[in-house]
C-alpha cells in the first residue's frame, strides 16, 4: 500500500458527548488554566526577582514552571475552544504541529525533573562538593541537554507520523493530537510502528521514572547521617519533588507503555498531566517550601511598598 494521505483535517471527539457536561468543564478548565498561568507566573517572578535564582534547585524550578506554562498553552486553549465549538476540527498541519510541540515540551519537562533529582542527590550525598558539581555552567548544560533530548524525541516521533497514511477516518477519539489516537486512524498495519512508538515514548518514560525512583531511594538512605533538622528540610524538599514526579509520570506510563489498539481511558487519564499536574505544581512547590514563601512575602511587600510611594 502506498503512503497516500487523503486527510486534510481531523475532528476531535473530545472528552464527552454531552453538551451540558462540556460547557461545565469549559468553565472548570478555564479556571484551571488561569490557575496555571497565575501560579507559574508567581514562581517565575519570585525566583527571577530574588536571590533564589542563584541556587540550582530554584534555577531548575524556574525552567520547570516555564515548561508548564508553555505545555499547557499548547493544549488547554484549544481544548477550551473546542468545548464551546459545535465542530472540533483541526487541520492536518496544525495537528502535526501540536503533536511535535506537546511532545517537545513534555520531554524537556521530564529531563528537567531528572536534573532536579540529580541536584537534590548531590546536595544530600555530596554536600561539600555541591557548589563545584552544580555550577551555573553545569546547570545550563543540563538544560541544553534536556532541550536536545526533547527535540530528538519529538522529531523522531513526527517523522514517523508524517510517513503514515491517513486515507479514510479522520475522527480522533481525544481532545489533543497525540500518537495513540492518531495511530488508530492509520490505514495500514501498524504493528512495527506501535513497537517503535512504545520504544520512543513508553520505554523512555518508564526508564526515566525508575531512575528517579532509585535516585530518591538513595537520597532517603543517605539522610540517615544528617541531623534531625537537616532531615526535615531535605524531606520537605524531596517530598515536593516526589509528588510532582508521581503526578506527571504515572499517567504517562499508563498511556505510553500500552499499544495503540488497547481499549483504555487514555484521554481521561491524560487530563492529569495536561491540566491537573501543571496546576498543582506551583502549590506543591510553594506551600511546602519556606524559602519560596519568604521570598514571595518579601517581593510582595516590596511591590506594594513601591506602589504606595
Amino acid at each position: 500500500m502506498e503512503n497516500q494521505n487523503n486527510v486534510t483535517e481531523f475532528v476531535f471527539l473530545g472528552l464527552w458527548e454531552n453538551k451540558r457536561i462540556e460547557l461545565l468543564f469549559l468553565f472548570l478548565f478555564l479556571l484551571c488554566y488561569l490557575a496555571v498561568l497565575m501560579g507559574n507566573f508567581i514562581i517565575l517572578f519570585t525566583i527571577t526577582c530574588s536571590h533564589l535564582i542563584q541556587q540550582p534547585m530554584y534555577y531548575f524550578l524556574c525552567h520547570l514552571s516555564l515548561m508548564d506554562l508553555c505545555y499547557t498553552s499548547a493544549v488547554i486553549p484549544r481544548l477550551i475552544r473546542d468545548l464551546a465549538a459545535a465542530r472540533k476540527n483541526i487541520s492536518y498541519s496544525n495537528c502535526m504541529t501540536q503533536l511535535f510541540t506537546a511532545h517537545l515540551l513534555a520531554a524537556v519537562e521530564i529531563f528537567i525533573l531528572v536534573s532536579m533529582a540529580f541536584d537534590r542527590y548531590v546536595a544530600i550525598v555530596k554536600p561539600l562538593h555541591y557548589m563545584v558539581i552544580m555550577s551555573r555552567h553545569r546547570c545550563n548544560m543540563l538544560i541544553v541537554l534536556a532541550w536536545g533530548v526533547g527535540f530528538l524525541h519529538s522529531v523522531a516521533l513526527l517523522l514517523v507520523m508524517l510517513h503514515l497514511p491517513f486515507c479514510g477516518p479522520n475522527q480522533i477519539d481525544h481532545y489533543v493530537c497525540d500518537v495513540k489516537p492518531l495511530l488508530k486512524l492509520v490505514c495500514k498495519d501498524i504493528h512495527v510502528v506501535n513497537i517503535l512508538m512504545i520504544a520512543n515514548s513508553g520505554m523512555v518514560v518508564v526508564v526515566v521514572f525508575l531512575v528517579l525512583v532509585v535516585s530518591y531511594i538513595l537520597i532517603l538512605y543517605n539522610l540517615r547521617t544528617h541531623s534531625s533538622a537537616g532531615r526535615r528540610k531535605a524531606l520537605s524538599t524531596c517530598s515536593s519533588h516526589i509528588m510532582v514526579v508521581v503526578l506527571f509520570f504515572v499517567p504517562c506510563i499508563y498511556i505510553y507503555s500500552l499499544p495503540a489498539g488497547s481499549e483504555n481511558k487514555d484521554k481521561e487519564v491524560s487530563v492529569f498531566y495536561t491540566v491537573i499536574a501543571p496546576m498543582l505544581n506551583p502549590l506543591i512547590y510553594t506551600l511546602r517550601n519556606v524559602e519560596m514563601k519568604n521570598a514571595i512575602r518579601k517581593i510582595w511587600s516590596k511591590t506594594t511598598h513601591s506602589e504606595l510611594k
